[in-house]
């Protein structure tokens, strides 16, 4: 029998689930981790607290269900949306994922509407800068922790670093990038206007992919229990069954 594998990697908890070909749930598995807010409005978290979620998690539902490796013909990854995960060279993380609700960057929502209207913001991206948004995140760190924006050579979200660590890719899909307001929406590329006024390097950012894409095709990093299956993105919100490689 062929199964899938569901991956949600949450604010508070990585949910991981088996099912076999019939979308009947075979195994399910949690394991939660803790939010830090340093100061008032803050909001980070330890990607690597996600990485040993998810590793257990796919552990335990693969354990639990009797499944072989073999039979497992894709992983799905969801998550939450606009953290910023930033890698060094070694692909190690640099500082604690600033999340999506932290509200720290105000000063630099501000220095973005100064660097482009909201008009164009919106035209490019879709939304006018906003606190939430990952390119605000990128700058706060540009402006407050220049040390740690200078080691960077991947910026990446939540479920991207989880995609990394499954399959040494680094991607992302449509739906999460249009978050990170880098993305020219309309032609699903990253904007070169953006970047060039933001001045963030186009080689930090990984490849952008359709969200029913496949995005790798190994798993180097999972234990030796969930050996090769493919790795497959899709949108988790519209409620599709995605299609087998």
């Amino acid at each position: 029998m062929n199964y899938l594998i569901g991956i949600d990697v949450g604010t508070s908890a990585t949910k991981t689930v088996l099912f076999d070909q019939e979308g009947t749930v075979r195994a399910s598995a949690s394991r939660e981790y803790p939010l830090s807010q340093p100061q008032n409005g803050w909001a980070e978290q330890n990607p690597e607290d996600w990485r040993d979620a998810v590793l257990a998690t796919l552990t335990q539902v693969v354990k639990q269900s009797g499944a072989a490796p073999g039979d497992i013909k894709g992983i799905g990854i969801s998550g939450q949306m606009h953290g910023l995960v930033m890698l060094d060279e070694t692909g190690n993380v640099i500082r604690p994922s600033i999340i999506w609700c932290d509200q720290r960057t105000g000063a630099e929502v501000e220095e973005m509407l100064q660097i482009m209207p909201r008009e164009r913001w919106i035209e490019i991206t879709a939304n006018p800068p906003l606190t939430g948004w990952t390119a605000a995140k990128i700058l706060w760190v540009k402006n407050h922790e220049p040390e740690n924006y200078r080691r960077c050579r991947h910026i990446l979200l939540p479920k991207d670093y989880i995609r990394y660590i499954l399959t040494g890719v680094f991607a992302t899909e449509v739906s999460d990038a249009s978050g990170m307001q880098l993305l020219d929406v309309p032609r699903r590329r990253w904007s070169r206007e953006v970047l060039e006024k933001l001045d963030i390097d186009r080689s930090l950012l990984g490849r952008v992919y359709e969200s029913y894409e496949v995005t790798g095709a190994c798993c180097p990093k999972l234990p030796p229990r969930q050996a090769s299956p493919p790795v497959q993105t899709w949108w988790a919100a519209q409620g599709t069954t995605p299609q087998l490689p």
